[in-house]
């Protein structure tokens, strides 16, 4: 369900034979919203036709449930799930849960591997469109790390092999029994762990190659579903997170809080996206509002300055908004009503448009090919042009609900449904 942004280092080639590079594989999509966190590939082609059959490469059953996107690294495609034991329902926490991360060969669909993290029952309920494993796992090329959430972090090398855990972290208690769903992000030597509840909330970032803690922040703030997003200003990286009492923007080399600034509403889920030296953060539950932040600033930085623009009305709530060629697509609410915004200056392109097909949406906008793609639960994928002017190109189901953000790699759209992954190529 909740599913968030992230950034990451391409660094690193495959080092196991059996899964080598192949010439007709050029790119991959690494985190869910793919390399820089804005939910955009500037190189993939994908279809923008297809149906549960028309130009569907290939298509697997998953076991178990997951609204976790897929991660693309070269010819392997990742996925989590929490599996129940035979006879057992998920939603409940009686039932024992199989936490697994799968992955599987992109060209033919077959399972390569397939490895059980822990097993565990849930310490307590998730929403009813929620499962227990909805972080996206995410990769550098040389490993694999999959989140699931009070079940601790886990590495793999890319080949299936468990190289470190964490499982010693407290257990999260989430608003009104909502469940988990904030993702890890990557970066440089680097794992960023969000860990906002209802407790003592903190951010932590881990050694990615030992898992140990490299800093801790304290955070006060309630539960929060965001992903961190890392960005650069003047030579230095810094990490912007969503919050309900503010967002803020934290120094990537020590975890001390750079800047603040309070507007948010309840139960933040979307992530922040970046264009240069500005970041836009925003939340939609209860209320309405996006803020596009200059980075640089200090303390708090309300009512300054620093504060670009900000919108108070039909702002996206759990699909996070979409940042490509400048300007910002997103959903009002959970609604499939999509407005566009120029980046630079908030100027409306367009507001709360009614896109055909798309209802309620989870998954995040996505853009490739100059096309953005909007996706709605009931498995409607609408494309339209990566345009100021609105412009639908076509309407396309997969038969089944989706709730997790479709990955674009080169010609391919690999599509995370309810019970099925699915390679979308002409």
């Amino acid at each position: 369900m909740f599913h968030r942004l992230i950034a990451c280092s391409l660094a690193g080639l495959l080092a196991n034979a059996s899964f080598s590079h192949s010439p007709l594989l050029a790119d991959n999509w690494p985190h869910w919203r793919g390399d820089g966190g804005n939910g955009v590939s500037l190189s993939a082609h994908p279809p923008t036709r297809w149906s549960d059959e028309l130009n569907v490469k290939w298509k697997v059953a998953i076991p178990g449930r997951s609204s976790g996107s897929p991660v693309i690294w070269e010819n392997q495609v990742f996925v989590v799930s929490a599996v129940p034991a035979s006879g057992q329902e998920q939603t409940s926490t009686k039932s024992e849960l199989h936490f697994k991360l799968l992955s599987f060969d992109r060209q033919t669909g077959k399972l390569l591997w397939e490895k059980t993290a822990v097993v565990a029952k849930p310490h307590e309920e998730t929403h009813q469109t929620n499962g227990y494993a909805s972080a996206s796992p995410c990769t550098d090329g040389q490993h694999v790390y999959a989140h699931f959430g009070s079940r601790g972090l886990y590495c793999y090398t890319l080949s299936g092999e468990l190289k470190w855990k964490r499982d010693d972290f407290q257990l999260m208690t989430i608003r009104s029994g909502f469940g988990e769903g904030s993702s890890p992000t990557l970066t440089g030597n680097k794992v960023l762990l969000p860990w906002d509840h209802e407790g003592q909330s903190y951010l932590y970032a881990l050694d990615k190659t030992t898992g140990e803690t490299i800093w801790q922040v304290k955070r006060d703030e309630p539960s929060c579903w965001s992903t961190p997003l890392v960005v650069e200003y003047q030579g230095k990286q810094q990490i912007v997170m969503n919050g309900q009492t503010a967002a803020r923007c934290y120094d990537l080399e020590t975890g001390k809080e750079l800047w603040r600034c309070g507007g948010q509403t309840e139960r933040p889920v979307a992530s922040a996206v970046s264009q240069g030296d500005m970041v836009f953060v925003g939340s939609g539950y209860r209320g309405a509002f996006l803020g596009a932040f200059k980075l640089g600033g200090t303390g708090d930085i309300n009512a300054t300055p620093q504060v670009a623009w900000t919108l108070t009305r039909d702002t996206p709530d759990i699909a996070s908004p979409l940042l490509s060629s400048g300007r910002l697509y997103f959903h009002k609410g959970k609604t499939g009503m999509l407005s566009c915004v120029e980046a630079a200056s908030g100027k409306v392109h367009y507001e709360s448009a009614r896109i055909p097909g798309v209802d309620t949406t989870y998954a995040s906008p996505m853009a490739a090919g100059g096309h953005v793609y909007l996706t709605g639960r009931n498995g409607t994928t609408t494309v339209i042009k990566d345009a100021v002017k609105l412009e639908v190109v076509a309407e396309n189901s997969v038969g089944e609900t989706v709730d997790a953000t479709p990955a674009p790699v080169d010609n391919q759209l690999f599509i995370r449904g309810e019970k099925h992954l699915f390679c979308i190529e002409e």
